[in-house]
């Protein structure tokens, strides 16, 4: 059973060194150096690079060469985007273009006074999206594994300047208290933010065919988004060419549960269902660094 630890490669020390590139070099120089991280990941991160080229090949149905080219780019895009997210949270939003997906439903679910499940995943750069949500930000609410928020929470203690408007949930293996800081935030009509393309507890699963092959989710943010009866919004935010990102929002209205219907496998199927246009339209930003499939085995 493929298992994520609950933290992404490169941790503090990445962050910092990237804040620290744009902050006296640029950005511009900052994107330049990537190429030698990359050579670095193909060389050092023998397990990311296997990840990357099992889903090129067995979700995309890539051949060898193009499995490799894909862990290249998609080495290279990750370092744009951290460039990016630390040029955001420092104030360096006006050097980007952004760009809307069915931006009034998703503007009308936020108006509309009512708690808010939203539900992404590891692709893209979610947290780009801070100066588009502006006053909305100070309601949003991320849901995040204890390890990988201690590491950001280093970084911006130890750079003042950067700002984050939006609120974290941390969540512990071992502790529940999460689920009620979850439920306090629906109860104020605030928004709670899920990534739900990672798992760290084998206990707590669905499952569903994910580009052609069978693939564990974790049940959490499926179960709470549809027992909420709150509006659902799956959420990604993709790089494009040049400094431009594109906000992609499917307003999901709530499942109802019965006998008959288990919504959270509902939502699932439609979750998965979002999630593969999107893999497929930006194979490079798919951010996972383990054997996705390894349950269909």
């Amino acid at each position: 059973m493929p298992q994520w630890k609950g933290k992404t490669r490169g941790g503090k020390f990445g962050y910092l060194f990237f804040i620290y590139l744009i902050r006296y070099l640029g950005v511009g120089a900052a994107y330049t150096f990537l190429y030698f991280v990359v050579a670095y990941f193909l060389l050092f991160a023998r397990k990311a690079s296997s990840a990357i080229k099992d889903f090129a090949r067995k979700g995309l149905g890539y051949n060898r060469w193009e499995a490799w080219k894909l862990s290249c780019r998609n080495f290279y895009s990750l370092g744009q985007i951290l460039i990016d997210k630390m040029a955001i949270l420092n104030g360096m939003n006006d050097r980007y273009e952004f760009e809307f997906e069915n931006y009034e439903p998703f503007l009308n679910v936020l108006n509309a006074e009512c708690g808010v499940v939203m539900i992404g995943a590891h692709v893209g750069n979610w947290e780009c999206g801070a100066p588009f949500f502006g006053s909305y930000g100070k309601k949003i609410n991320v849901v995040m594994f204890d390890a990988e928020y201690r590491s950001i929470k280093e970084v911006l203690e130890e750079n003042k300047n950067i700002e984050s408007d939006y609120k974290v949930i941390p969540v512990n293996a071992d502790s529940l208290s999460h689920v009620f800081l979850i439920n306090d935030a629906i109860q104020k009509n605030e928004y709670v933010c899920f990534q739900g393309d990672r798992y760290v507890n084998e206990d707590k699963l669905l499952y569903a065919d994910f580009l052609g092959h069978r693939a564990a989710f974790p049940a959490g943010p499926f179960l709470l988004a549809t027992r909420m009866k709150t509006p659902i919004v799956f959420y990604y935010a993709m790089r494009e060419k040049g400094r431009k990102y594109t906000f992609h929002f499917e307003v999901i209205e709530p499942i109802k549960r019965s006998k008959e219907v288990k919504a959270e496998e509902v939502l699932l199927n439609r979750y998965v269902e979002s999630l593969e246009r999107i893999v497929k339209r930006y194979p490079e930003q798919w951010f996972n660094y383990y054997k996705f499939w390894e349950c269909d085995k």
